[in-house]
């Protein structure tokens, strides 16, 4: 904290500062504030996806886990479990050192921006998917090697129903149309993108009955460019006050306002004896807790709704309504 000093002390230095006994410099004089400390930013890893576009991503490919994991169950008469491990965005050149020699490259185009994606499967896993389509139970660990073109031939119906999986997963976000182009063992055949071009790989758990296997899929930023910028207006238009509700909720007024519903009309209640029930007879009268110049409760769907009188309105009988019910949470 400064000290604060008097006015005689002011007067002193002044006066000493004048006759040369005290030299300017000596003044003492505020501390200079500390320069703000600079961020460093990475230029060559610019994040192109938001948090908010990620986890977008995650759930539209949780959807597509557990649809084709369906689809599995029901092709290889066993237990499927397809689980979203990661959704990470990175260099092409990083994803292509993480993929395994040698493996299984479905290269598949999107159409719409005429740009290529990439769907990795580990050879264990395609060895197991073929091994229990064959009527196998493909125990134990596989060893990872080429798939034959008999092997290729009877996986491809599945990579086809992955890729329409996919494509109907994507939907929620954008209409893409995903087509099966060729397959490669090697990542270095696979050049969707340049090696510095930024990346979306989502990776896949597969458990089937025991065994766990890798799947992955390469999604290159540039041909999302669109889905992005659109999955942006959403996200600011979220935010504002949501407008025209009135569009829908009128229709559904109108169809509801002609439902026809089926309206008790409550005369009385009262208590009987077994003995008195049973000796009842035709021209009786039994006296209810209700007198005649009373309101009647009218109930909709065993609930109270609106009170009345009974009476007769062209030759039919009727109700008036008299008062009807404002608080239903209190169960009058």
């Amino acid at each position: 904290m400064p000290e604060i000093l008097s006015q005689q002390e002011i007067d002193s230095l002044l006066s000493g500062i004048s006759t040369g006994q005290i030299e300017a410099a000596e003044v003492p004089t505020e501390p200079k504030k500390p320069e703000r400390e600079a961020i460093t930013f990475d230029f060559r890893l610019p994040h192109r996806l938001s948090k908010n576009q990620l986890r977008t991503f995650q759930a539209v490919h949780e959807n597509f886990a557990e649809t084709l994991a369906s689809y599995l169950v029901s092709r290889l008469q066993t237990t499927v479990t397809i689980n979203v491990l990661s959704v990470d965005q990175l260099f092409y050149s990083e994803f292509v050192l993480s993929i395994a020699s040698p493996s299984c490259l479905y290269v598949f185009r999107i159409l719409e921006s005429d740009a290529l994606a990439v769907l990795e499967f580990s050879p264990q896993l395609v060895l197991a998917m073929v091994e229990h389509l064959m009527g196998g139970v493909a125990e134990g660990e596989k060893n990872a090697r080429q798939i034959t073109k008999i092997e290729q031939s009877i996986v491809k119906g599945i990579v086809q129903r992955a890729l329409a999986d996919i494509q109907r997963a994507w939907k929620t976000v954008a209409e893409l149309s995903f087509k099966l182009e060729r397959l490669e063992s090697e990542g270095d055949f696979v050049q969707i993108a340049p090696a510095s071009e930024i990346v979306m790989v989502v990776s896949f758990e597969v458990v089937i009955g025991v065994q766990k296997y890798l799947m992955n899929l390469c999604f290159p930023t540039f041909a999302l460019e669109d889905v992005l910028a659109k999955l942006n207006l959403q996200h600011f238009s979220g935010l504002s006050v949501v407008k025209g509700e009135s569009d829908w909720s009128e229709p559904i007024i109108r169809q509801l306002g002609s439902t026809k519903v089926q309206v008790t009309g409550l005369l009385g209640e009262t208590s009987l004896t077994l003995g008195e029930l049973l000796e009842l007879e035709e021209g009786d009268i039994v006296r209810t807790n209700i007198p005649i110049s009373d309101e009647i409760q009218m109930q909709i769907g065993a609930k109270t709704r609106v009170w009345g009188r009974p009476g007769v309105s062209k030759g039919h009988m009727a109700v008036k309504v008299t008062r009807t019910v404002r608080n239903q949470s209190t169960g009058e």
